[in-house]
């Protein structure tokens, strides 16, 4: 029969139906409850709307609520729901872009007037009954022309800007819900009655196409949930979110500052911070030292011809500070440690039984970072790379390759770090002799050879193209946070490339001079960034290895001072970070404030411990836990410091 098409389901079965039949319609011969699930469809591989006819034969695929990419559909969606609602509630308004993004949407809106807290309760009261009135959503297909005229009908000049920069010949798609349209490629949500969990977050400024020359609009952030209770939990995590931000409880908890005379994204570490970022630098140097890593040093400052020859001056820099003219020569302050690794490496004579070298370095790097994109700890101008470099043969590339990956995971151990992702990164094809070295077969085999190592190491991963280094593919490592924030954390990148450029060599077994591969890590990522990680994954309530200050020793009265400074002194000989609070404040005020600290032990002294020569013991989220000797108290302390332990976890 002529009006009857094949659909071929996910699972190979055939089911026939009238020419003309929709994603939707297929959906509901199967059941009502997968219609209502259904947000979207692919039809041979490409995704469209429920509602899209099909007029031949094809393969189906039903895109229901429980998948990620439904989701950023319902985030886009609710998008142009929030701008019909202001177009409503400001008819002055002209509207210009509104994209999902991790989580949540945006939309951009050009008005002179500047949105508060009570403007976004009146836009989402607005988008609540524009949901309620159920509109159909329709893609409209438009000639460029046509999608001019109708939006310069409208007024919407940033809409018109957008069309003109669209090929001549090119089709427009447009979304229309009721009296509102807004340009987009789809696909969307069938009605307007389908998107109820949302919630408006915060406004903002930013300006148009990103550019400061531009005019400054005014942009309102979203979220936007398929159920109740995932909306609920997304609110949480924000709020939990905004109690961990690294830059709250950085300066609550004196860890680290900025300061404009010394410059922006230039962190100065406090006395705090600067306890963490040495117990950091201890840990990494007890794990290297164990590993076969030895340290070395480098300057600060170097000749630019060294990146030049390294390719990072080609590559690089736009994000390098400009050069200064040192006797009519240009110098860089340093925006990374790999090309005066491989000076070090030069520097001696190297056989194959030298091999692997494996050179680490605690080295400040200093890289130009945008204004805008500064953000605390976690992007800076100035950053110390917990960074280091392995020279190898091609024979021992995998095993190397592999215990880095191992020593990532150790870390991940240590800081309970339970959820994360190993990415391959790889180059394109399209970008060789542009953004990667033009060497495809190397590319190729190392590709291969990094792809062998994670499947033998039993490494779980995803490949992502396009995202390698200029020299070699690389893993780039996510981690979550105790409250699922997503953080890019550390590297492990195959350099193929650049020990040729420097000529370095080893003899081998022939008495033949060969070239290493080079594989650079930071399994720390900088000391910046993993602080301000680890602050918001612990919520500033750290490890008793880490924390600043681990114990604090808090007298009953002055009368009990002198037991107080036998006992600090016992804890300080036993390299304890301790204090004492000797105000003449009543113990539960100490206590407050040492839970606002958040010392991990409180030791309260009276006129029993004295007597009997122990210590009342006090822990964070634990309360008091007992009265126990002096000696026995250090003892037990210095296991858990040693054994890196965690007491309590979220």
């Amino acid at each position: 029969m002529e009006n009857i098409i094949n659909i071929t389901l996910p699972d190979g079965s055939i089911k026939s139906v009238e020419t003309g039949s929709s994603p939707a319609d297929i959906a509901l011969s199967i059941g009502e409850g997968l219609l209502r699930s259904s947000v979207a469809a692919r039809i041979d591989g490409n995704l469209v709307d429920l509602n899209t006819p099909i007029r031949s034969d094809a393969s189906i695929e039903l895109i229901t609520s429980r998948s990620e990419e439904a989701h950023d559909i319902l985030l886009h969606s609710t998008a142009h729901l929030m701008a019909q609602a202001v177009q409503e509630l400001y008819p002055d308004v002209k509207i210009t872009i509104g994209p999902s993004i991790k989580n949540q949407f945006y939309y951009d809106f050009d008005l002179e007037y500047a949105f508060n807290e009570s403007d976004l309760e009146k836009i989402e009261a607005k988008m609540k009954e524009i949901s309620k009135r159920n509109l159909d959503v329709n893609r409209v297909e438009l000639s460029r022309q046509e999608a001019i005229d109708e939006f310069t009908k409208l007024n919407e000049d940033y809409k018109v800007e957008i069309i003109e920069g669209i090929g001549e010949d090119d089709m427009i798609s447009a979304y229309r819900q009721g009296d509102f349209i807004d340009l987009c490629r789809g696909p969307h949500i069938p009605s307007t009655g389908k998107i109820k969990y949302f919630k408006l977050l915060s406004t903002s400024g930013a300006y148009w196409r990103g550019d400061e020359k531009n005019k400054m609009l005014k942009r309102i952030y979203g979220t936007s949930f398929f159920d109740k209770k995932a909306l609920k939990a997304y609110l949480f995590m924000l709020e939990e979110a905004k109690k961990r931000d690294h830059r709250k409880l950085g300066k609550e908890l004196e860890i680290f500052t900025f300061d404009e005379e010394v410059g922006p994204g230039l962190p100065l570490w406090l006395p705090n911070g600067a306890t963490m970022v040495d117990e950091l630098e201890k840990l990494a140097k007890s794990t290297e030292r164990n590993a076969g890593y030895v340290q070395v040093r480098t300057p600060h400052l170097t000749k630019g011809v060294l990146y030049e020859r390294s390719g990072h001056l080609e590559h690089y820099k736009k994000d390098m500070f400009p050069a200064m003219d040192i006797d009519g020569t240009e110098y860089y302050v340093k925006p990374m440690n790999c090309p005066h690794h491989h000076k070090i490496y030069d520097a001696i004579k190297r056989s194959y039984r030298d091999l692997p070298v494996r050179l680490a370095e605690y080295g400040t790097c200093y890289r130009y970072e945008k204004s805008g994109q500064l953000f605390g700890l976690m992007r800076v101008r100035s950053m110390q790379m917990n960074d280091a470099h392995i020279y190898c043969t091609p024979d021992q590339f995998k095993d190397e390759f592999l215990a880095v990956c191992n020593m990532y995971t150790e870390y991940f151990e240590i800081f309970g770090i339970e959820k994360y992702q190993m990415r391959l990164s790889m180059h394109s094809k399209e970008g060789l002799g542009d953004k990667f070295v033009n060497e495809p077969e190397l590319w190729e085999e190392t590709e291969k050879s990094v792809r062998e190592a994670l499947v033998e190491g039993k490494i779980d991963f995803i490949e992502s193209e396009g995202d390698a280094a200029f020299y070699g593919p690389k893993i780039d490592v996510q981690v979550w946070s105790a409250i699922g924030k997503e953080f890019t954390l550390a590297t492990n990148q195959v350099d193929f490339a650049i020990p040729s450029r420097f000529g370095l060599t080893y003899t081998d077994e022939h008495g033949k001079e060969q070239t290493p591969l080079c594989i650079h890590r930071a399994p720390l990522s900088t000391h910046e960034r993993f602080i301000g990680f680890l602050i918001e994954h612990f919520a500033g309530d750290f490890p008793l290895w880490l924390a600043p200050i681990q114990a604090i020793i808090i007298p009953v009265s002055e009368k009990y001072h002198t037991y107080a400074n036998e006992v600090k002194k016992q804890f300080f000989n036993s390299e304890f970070r301790i204090e004492m609070d000797d105000r003449s404040e009543k113990v539960g005020a100490k206590i407050r404030s040492a839970e606002i600290r958040k010392i991990p032990v409180m030791l309260i002294v009276g006129e029993r411990e004295m007597e009997e020569q122990t210590l009342s013991v006090r822990r964070r989220h634990e309360g008091d836990i007992g009265s126990f000797p002096l000696d026995q108290t250090i003892e037990e302390l210095k296991t858990e410091i040693i054994s890196k332990s965690r007491r309590y976890s979220e």
